[in-house]
């Protein structure tokens, strides 16, 4: 509850040096480096995967859209893809709103 007057003094004394100026930022360089290696990275690994996929896409595979349409791709284009959603039911699609590609083995909503 009360000081001793060695405290006191010690505290009215003249400037102290601090720590370093880069000991201070370190904790900060850490944070990002290991928000970095946790989020950002790990994000941009899926982004280019997704990618390869989507690019990958031919005639007779069966993907899903962003919207959950289940088709079977019929025509691909540069930029969009032909889906058959049911019997003679076919739309474009961008090959962007295309989130996942099923494997081969896999039936198709229309068949």
């Amino acid at each position: 509850m009360f000081e001793s007057p060695a405290f006191a003094q010690a505290a009215t004394s003249g400037a102290q040096a601090g720590p370093p100026m880069w000991l201070s930022i370190l904790p900060w360089v850490a944070i990002l480096v290991i928000f970095y290696m946790l989020m950002i990275r790990p994000q941009q690994q899926q982004m280019k995967r997704h990618r390869e996929k989507i690019g990958a896409v031919k005639p007779r595979d069966i993907v899903v859209t962003n919207g959950g349409l289940v088709g079977k791709v019929t025509k691909v284009d540069d930029n969009e893809v032909e889906l058959e959603i049911a019997q003679s039911v076919r739309v474009r699609v961008v090959k962007t709103m295309l989130s996942d590609i099923r494997p081969h083995g896999a039936k198709a909503a229309n068949d």
